[in-house]
């Protein structure tokens, strides 16, 4: 387990922290993001989705639970669990052929659906302090 800590001081470091998260999740597949509300995990995504070149408009999944973004090579899955009530509503989204059909996803609020998380991931800690966003990286 090897852990990676970034600062972003500003909105216009965003776009070159997001490089370097990438640079460490390498070809990671799942990739959870904790934060409490507002800590920025949503625009983490949208930048580290830039990165990738996804032509779609990102953004928070809350009401439809995941959204599908499509780059050159690849798919992405954003998920957005906050909303989730028990894991009954993640069974029958069939989780599984999103989590394991070898497509990235980036899951919000995956403290929601701790019971089925049994599979190698990458943490992504957001905390937000003043202006100043600090970044986990635990792969």
């Amino acid at each position: 387990m090897s852990e990676h800590v970034f600062f972003c001081n500003s909105p216009d470091e965003l776009n070159s922290v997001a490089k370097q998260i990438l640079a460490v999740i390498g070809e990671s597949k799942i990739v959870l993001f904790k934060g409490e509300m507002g800590a920025g995990k949503t625009t983490l995504i949208k930048a580290l989705c830039k990165q990738l070149n996804v032509a779609d408009n990102v953004s928070s999944p809350t009401f439809s639970i995941v959204n599908e973004y499509h780059a050159a090579n690849e798919v992405i899955y954003h998920f957005d669990f906050y909303r989730i009530n028990n894991l009954r509503e993640v069974y029958d989204m069939g989780y599984e052929e999103y989590f394991f059909g070898g497509h990235r996803c980036f899951i919000e609020w995956p403290e929601k659906i701790e019971g089925i998380i049994n599979f190698d991931y990458t943490l992504v800690q957001v905390d937000a302090k003043d202006e100043i966003r600090t970044i986990i990286v635990t792969i």
